[in-house]
């Protein structure tokens, strides 16, 4: 099995750049305003510029909450977003990808094995953990969930591990979950949204090597 990685929450240049040298699947851009993650449609079309039109370039996902339609087709006129990232409900999920013809995950919060998902109307779910009960944002908070909760579970659809994640415990998180994907942003950062590039070969590559045992 080989692992994929995300990198969410790109701001700046030289952690585009890190994820293209080092070979993620996908580029996460965070459109959601109370992350400290957030960039505008402006920047984020900037940043999409260095890799848009390479060959064998990574997917470009956006990251929103609870969006208008608006909110979203804004983004659309400027950034070429591949794949539309949503905390949002599940129909309304399924509503969004059929009005903008966008592949479709879905972020779902986990506590228990009751909670993940049977069915679902998108392409990928996101698993992670529940946000803390003051948290001013629902992921991106560098919250684990219990990764053995996933064991037995039979996925509607290709998901992904997020929540929580670094160089230092994606191995084990692989090996517990058995997770195909996996999801990283606070855990590969030197301050918020600045990207360390030797965290992230650290993360991919060794997130490559779990998936290979």
């Amino acid at each position: 099995m080989t692992v994929g990685v995300k990198i969410c929450g790109l701001t700046e240049e030289d952690g585009v750049d890190a994820c293209l040298r080092f070979g993620a699947d996908w580029i996460g851009l965070n459109f959601f305003t109370r992350s400290p993650r957030y960039v505008t449609a402006t920047r984020a079309a900037e940043l999409a510029n260095r890799f848009v039109g390479r060959e064998n370039r990574p997917g470009c996902v956006g990251l929103f909450v609870d969006p208008t339609n608006e909110e979203i087709a804004a983004v659309l006129d400027t950034v070429p977003v591949d794949i539309l990232q949503l905390y949002t409900t599940a129909e309304r999920a399924a509503s969004i990808g059929q009005n903008f013809q966008r592949e479709v995950w879905l972020s779902v919060p986990v506590s228990m094995a009751a909670d993940l998902p049977v069915e679902t109307k998108v392409e990928r779910l996101v698993i992670e953990s529940r946000a803390p009960k003051d948290a001013d944002r629902p992921g991106g908070n560098g919250e684990t969930l219990p990764w053995d909760v996933t064991q037995g579970w039979f996925s509607p659809c290709p998901w992904i591990l997020a929540g929580g994640l670094n160089p230092d415990n994606v191995a084990e998180a692989i090996l517990l979950s058995g997770a195909p994907a996996v999801d990283v942003s606070s855990g590969v950062e030197c301050s918020p949204g600045i990207k360390d590039p030797e965290a992230v070969r650290r993360f991919i590559q060794i997130a490559r090597s779990s998936g290979k045992r």
